[in-house]
C-alpha cells in the first residue's frame, strides 16, 4: 500500500446530501448559483486541508472562527445541486461527539479545556440563533456505519483506482430511493430483530433525510477508509450488496442467509476495525 501523507487522514466516511439550488433562501441561492459557475470547486481533500491546519496553531482551533462559504457541487438530470461544508457547525458537532468518546486525560491533551469551553459557550450561543440548523454532511470515523448502505443498491457503486493520484469508492442514489430503502429497511428490522442500537440509527438517519428537498442526492463517500484497505478488496467490496440481501433474507424468515450476509460484511470491515485499535 502506497504511503499515506498527512492530508489524506483522517480514516473517515462521509454521507453527504447535494440540494437542488430552489431549495436554499434567495439570499443564499444566489450564493450558490455564482458559486457553481466557478472554473473550479474544492475537493474533499482541500476541506481536509484547511481542517487539519486549524491543529497547527497552539493551542489548536477546535471549531473555525467563521463558518465556511465552500460547496461540493454536483449536476443531476442537469440541475444544479450543492452540498455546503458547513464546518463550523460539524466541528461543533464532532466536538461533543469527541467529548463523549475520549478520556477526560486524553481529551485535555488534545484540546485544553479553555478551547473546549469557549467552543461550548460559542455553539451555544449560535444555537439559540438558529434553532434549525443541520449539517449537510455526517462523518464516521473508522467505519462506514451499516444503515447507511440501506440506502444504497450495488449498481450504484462508483470506484476509481486512482493511478498515481487518489483512490475513491462512492456511491450516489436520489433521495427518493434513499429514503424508499431505509424505509423498507426499517420496517424489515423492526418486524424480525431486536437490535436497538442499528434500527436507533436508521430512524436517526431517515429523520435526517426529511430535513431535505425531495430531488436531492444522497452521496456515501469511503473517504479516507480507501487508504485502510487494499486496493483489490476495495474494487470487490459488496457492502452495499450484503446489506440489502441480509435484510431481503430476513424479510422472509431466511435467519441463516441473513447470517451469511452479514458474517460477510463483518469479515470484509475486520481488518479496519483493527487498525483503530493499532498503537
Amino acid at each position: 500500500m502506497p504511503a499515506v501523507s498527512s492530508v489524506l487522514v483522517p480514516y473517515a466516511s462521509y454521507l453527504r446530501v447535494y440540494e437542488p439550488l430552489a431549495a436554499f433562501p434567495e439570499a443564499e441561492r444566489d450564493h450558490w448559483t455564482r458559486y457553481a459557475r466557478r472554473d473550479r470547486t474544492p475537493t474533499a481533500q482541500d476541506e481536509l486541508r484547511r481542517s487539519l491546519a486549524d491543529l497547527l496553531p497552539t493551542p489548536p482551533v477546535a471549531v473555525p472562527v467563521h463558518e465556511s462559504g465552500d460547496a461540493f457541487v454536483a449536476v443531476v438530470d442537469g440541475v444544479v445541486c450543492v452540498c455546503p461544508w458547513r464546518t463550523r457547525l460539524r466541528g461543533w458537532l464532532a466536538l461533543e461527539e469527541l467529548t463523549e468518546s475520549l478520556p477526560v486525560p486524553l481529551l485535555d491533551a488534545v484540546l485544553p479545556p479553555v478551547v473546549r469551553g469557549q467552543a461550548a459557550a460559542d455553539y451555544e450561543r449560535w444555537r439559540d440563533r438558529n434553532p434549525d440548523a443541520r449539517p449537510w454532511i455526517r462523518t464516521a470515523v473508522w467505519q462506514v456505519p451499516v444503515g447507511w448502505f440501506t440506502l444504497f443498491s450495488d449498481d450504484e457503486k462508483e470506484y476509481e483506482a486512482g493511478g498515481p493520484g487518489v483512490p475513491s469508492l462512492r456511491y450516489r442514489t436520489p433521495m427518493v430511493q434513499a429514503r424508499r430503502r431505509l424505509a423498507r429497511a426499517l420496517k424489515t428490522l423492526r418486524d424480525t430483530v431486536d437490535d436497538a442500537p442499528l434500527i436507533e440509527g436508521l430512524v436517526d438517519v431517515g429523520r435526517w433525510l426529511e430535513e431535505f428537498h425531495p430531488r436531492s442526492l444522497v452521496e456515501l463517500d469511503y473517504g479516507g477508509l480507501v487508504h485502510v484497505l487494499p486496493g483489490a478488496q476495495l474494487a470487490e467490496d459488496r457492502s452495499a450488496a450484503d446489506v440489502a440481501a441480509g435484510i431481503a433474507a430476513l424479510r422472509v424468515g431466511d435467519g441463516e442467509g441473513a447470517g451469511a450476509a452479514y458474517g460477510r460484511l463483518t469479515e470484509r470491515w475486520r481488518a479496519v476495525r483493527e487498525r483503530l485499535f493499532a498503537n
